[in-house]
């Protein structure tokens, strides 16, 4: 059973800097685009960023770019979030999720296949 589990998170101030890890395992040998999301409360959950199966292909959203770095090492089967330069409405539970894709040349953000649990992001003075 494939499964993904996210942890990193936790209390930090404005300013400061989290990396978000978000371990697969039981997944098959397909292409596997992985995606962070984030849901505040009382808001939608959104996408963040996402990168391909082999890592060639990354997207951030524009609300964090150049602050947020996506990435990801296969032979650890983890996903990393780096997050830097942190604000309050950075705040929310933050999920990371697993599509199955056909090919390696680009990611999801839609049609996700397996999610994971989320770790929680607070950022307060």
């Amino acid at each position: 059973q494939a499964q993904l589990v996210e942890s990193g998170g936790g209390l930090v101030q404005p300013g400061g800097s989290l990396r978000l890890s978000c371990v697969a395992s039981g997944f098959t040998s397909d292409y596997w685009s992985i995606a962070w999301f984030r849901q505040a409360p009382g808001k939608d959950r959104e996408g963040v960023s996402c990168i391909s199966s082999s890592g060639s292909v990354t997207n951030v959203v524009d609300s964090v770019k150049g602050r947020f770095t996506i990435s990801r090492d296969n032979a650890k089967n983890t996903v990393y979030l780096q997050m830097n330069n942190l604000k309050p409405e950075d705040t929310a539970t933050y999920y990371c999720a697993a599509d199955r894709l056909f090919a390696d040349n680009y990611c999801s953000y839609s049609g996700m296949d397996y999610w994971g649990k989320g770790t929680r992001v607070t950022v307060s003075p």
